[in-house]
């Protein structure tokens, strides 16, 4: 049976990765001062951080159902089925919109929500396309996803409190004490949601408490503290050179581990402002061993 697998750019796949991958990837839509551009179309990361530190107004949105059903009545003129892999319904409403859009596909259209984004959301697609390269059905692949969406964790820390308070996450007077108190609040997506984990004083602190926390995640929840079962992935938004000195030291701690580094998705850096850094772990599915 062939399945065609479909995500959205959150989970930082680019059209031109989608291509070589043979995984099919929705661009993003953002308002920029009452504009409408698409990520990795017509809006680049390069683009998206000038007008961010320009102090332009931004925000998200998410496919509109007919770009969604365009790319789902094009594909299945080649394809049987579709695995589509949207962000966390935790996070958007996407995820709600597929499915309610599935539902006049006659079961041609699967799609998932395994509560991921960025950098696991793009190793749910991975997964997917060597699932259905085995030859395994679209709604068994969501069954999988599915029954394996809490074996994922990130931790995220920020440079600057002002994108979290302009967002409405924390309070003006948070943002103002926070800042004079230099602190670096580290937040948690587990099941979906964006919630406070901790807070430091240096990022470097900020690095330790997430390295800590991946590090109990490996133990108590994978059950797999050398990391020997596990993806680490690490992300960033606009900081390459401080990515890679984190992932050598990531590598240092887990040489054996598969370690892969990457741009946060635009639609996490809209929120969390450029400098932030991001630690996850995803368990690999028992059905690729």
């Amino acid at each position: 049976m062939r399945t065609a697998i479909v995500t959205d750019s959150n989970s930082g796949i680019t059209q031109s990765q989608g291509a070589e991958l043979g995984i099919s990837v929705l661009p993003m839509p953002f308002m920029i001062n009452g504009q409408t551009f698409f990520e990795d179309i017509d809006l680049s990361q390069e683009a998206f951080y000038q007008r961010l530190e320009e102090g332009a107004d931004i925000s998200t949105s998410q496919p509109s159902p007919a770009a969604v059903t365009e790319l789902w009545d094009r594909l299945l003129k080649e394809y049987e089925e579709i695995v589509h892999i949207p962000m966390s319904s935790g996070l958007s409403g996407s995820c709600q919109t597929a499915r309610l859009l599935a539902e006049d596909y006659e079961g041609r259209v699967h799609v998932v929500d395994n509560h991921r984004i960025s950098v696991t959301q793009r190793q749910s697609a991975l997964d997917a396309r060597k699932l259905a390269a085995r030859g395994m059905s679209g709604g068994r692949i969501r069954e999988i996803l599915e029954e394996t969406a809490r074996d994922s964790m990130i931790y995220i820390t920020v440079d600057t409190l002002k994108y979290l308070k302009k967002g409405g996450r924390i309070t003006p007077a948070a943002a103002a004490l926070g800042t004079i108190l230099r602190i670096k609040p580290i937040l948690a997506i587990d099941g979906g949601k964006l919630d406070a984990f901790s807070k430091a004083r240096t990022m470097n602190q900020a690095r330790a408490s997430m390295i800590k926390a991946v590090e109990k995640d490996l133990g108590e929840r994978m059950g797999d503290p050398k990391a020997d079962a596990t993806y680490l992935e690490i992300a960033h938004t606009n900081n390459e050179e401080m990515a890679r000195a984190f992932e050598e030291q990531i590598r240092s701690l887990y040489p054996e581990a598969e370690i892969y580094t990457d741009r946060l998705s635009l639609s996490i850096a809209c929120h969390i402002g450029p400098g932030s850094l991001a630690f996850a772990c995803t368990k690999k599915l028992k059905e690729l061993e």
